[in-house]
């Protein structure tokens, strides 16, 4: 027969304050390979809803700045023309 806690479950907020055990912590074997090729980022909810995977995201940065960058030059050579 098992015994009955007598302890309150916690409610489900965050607590004033948290003790680790750091040291039983370990060095993460993969994060000099990730500090090097990745950057993360924090998408709303609602972005990450359209773009399911890293590669769409990728794919839609990659047009955005090939536009502006064909914009730009646009607008430099408007400029340069204008000067003549």
């Amino acid at each position: 027969m098992k015994k009955k806690s007598d302890a309150e479950p916690l409610p489900d907020e965050l607590r004033p304050e948290y003790r680790f055990d750091y040291s039983k912590a370990r060095p993460n074997p993969y994060a000099r390979r990730l500090r090097k090729t990745s950057v993360s980022v924090m998408l709303d909810p609602e972005i990450a809803a359209v773009f399911p995977t890293s590669e769409s995201v990728n794919k839609a940065l990659r047009s955005v700045i090939i536009r502006r960058r064909s914009l730009r030059t646009r607008a430099t050579a408007a400029k340069r023309s204008t000067r003549k």
